[in-house]
């Protein structure tokens, strides 16, 4: 059988005077920053896998000993951390690849199964593409000119929500003479300063959990901030918080649109707190981005964002304030020459400029019908929203 690049780039790494005095699974991780791709697995028993293109493929080599694994991955670890994975049976930690400065970063997790040692090693990619490169609507870039607030990345896990707010992130790198933190569990992309400081700070590594992260950041004095994933009280308490005392914040959540955005974070809370959560979002949240991913049909371009873009105006704090989320798409289509953008609209944008076919976009349409109508020209009727 021919080999694979995957194959042929691990010989290649393996190869050459002086491989033996490197850390012994250097050569894994070497290959996973040429191949550009976004994960390495180690099990033992079998060949060390990369995932490329969404599927996992064996390296060349033959399968890896338990013995193998351990001693290369405690030969990357402190004392301390070798005793909290013999404590806790898993560790979670960094692992730079490169010179200072350059370094291509690796987020690890060592862990025990079945008596015997497991990887799994996620590249903290530094290619951050901008907004156009990423093909979003043009805007998506007046987000980054909020100077206080809460603005919300809506979307499944893959759909692309870390990559779209890194892109914001760096747009404001290079803009602004601003200090940003960001709090991840796990960092996916690493920023370089360049107008703007930026620090970086990872759960499990650089702080123990998003509480303590949480209790020290307004102690750092951020400009922007980026928490996560709104995923409990706490976490959107913080982010509040940090939006009503002047701070830009970002942040991601598991919701498939807007009005279902301010759902979910009112689903956090018992009804009697209800009212006081729909208050902090009408006088804080700026804007939701909804997002997902789609397979594109232009040559070089494997997938394409599709985007529900809402801007936080006195016509939507008014629907917020009146408990009717529902009506939130009505003004979003009544908003489109504000930037303001649905789904369908942006589909029938993408089928236009020939980025997806007609099959594509029907399947990611929340109504095909009116997808059909739009690529017709014809307009879904909105009105009486603020009745």
């Amino acid at each position: 059988m021919a080999e694979t690049p995957v194959e042929a780039l691990l010989e290649e790494e393996g190869a050459g005077e002086g491989a033996k005095k490197q850390p012994a699974l250097l050569k894994y991780f070497k290959s996973v920053i040429k191949l550009k791709v976004s994960d390495l697995h180690m099990k033992a028993g079998t060949p060390p896998h990369v995932r490329q293109k969404g599927d996992l493929r064996p390296m060349m080599g033959g399968p890896l000993s338990a013995e193998h694994i351990r001693n290369g991955i405690f030969e990357l670890l402190s004392e301390k951390q070798r005793a909290i994975y013999e404590a806790k049976g898993a560790i979670d930690f960094a692992y730079d690849v490169g010179p200072p400065g350059d370094a291509d970063r690796f987020r690890v997790n060592a862990f025990q199964q079945r008596g015997k040692m497991s990887v799994a090693a996620r590249r903290v990619s530094r290619e951050i593409r901008n907004f156009e490169e990423l093909h979003l609507p043009p805007s998506i870039e007046k987000v980054t000119h909020f100077r206080q607030g809460m603005v919300l990345l809506a979307g499944i896990t893959g759909s692309g929500k870390s990559t779209t707010i890194a892109a914001m992130i760096e747009h404001i790198n290079k803009r602004d003479p601003v200090h940003i933190v960001t709090i991840e569990d796990p960092i996916e992309y690493l920023f370089t300063d360049k107008k703007a400081i930026i620090n970086q700070r990872e759960i499990g590594i650089d702080v123990q959990n998003f509480h303590d992260a949480l209790k020290y950041l307004m102690r750092e004095d951020p400009d922007v901030v980026l928490i996560g994933e709104m995923r409990d009280v706490e976490t959107f308490s913080a982010a509040v918080h940090a939006a009503e005392t002047g701070h830009l914040v970002l942040g991601t959540i598991h919701a498939s649109n807007a009005s279902q955005t301010i759902s979910r974070l009112l689903d956090l809370f018992p009804a009697e707190e209800r009212r006081s959560v729909r208050q902090a979002l009408e006088f804080n949240l700026k804007a939701v981005i909804g997002q997902k991913l789609v397979p594109s049909v232009k040559p070089g371009i494997p997938i394409v964002p599709t985007v529900e873009i809402m801007f936080v105006n006195p016509s939507i704090k008014k629907l917020i304030r009146e408990e009717r989320d529902n009506e939130i798409i009505d003004v979003i289509k009544a908003c489109y020459a504000d930037g303001m953008l649905d789904f369908t609209e942006h589909l029938r944008q993408l089928v236009d400029k020939g980025f997806i076919d007609v099959t594509t976009a029907y399947e990611a349409a929340p109504n095909p019908d009116e997808l059909k109508m739009a690529l017709k020209g014809i307009k879904s009727a909105s009105g009486g929203i603020l009745g």
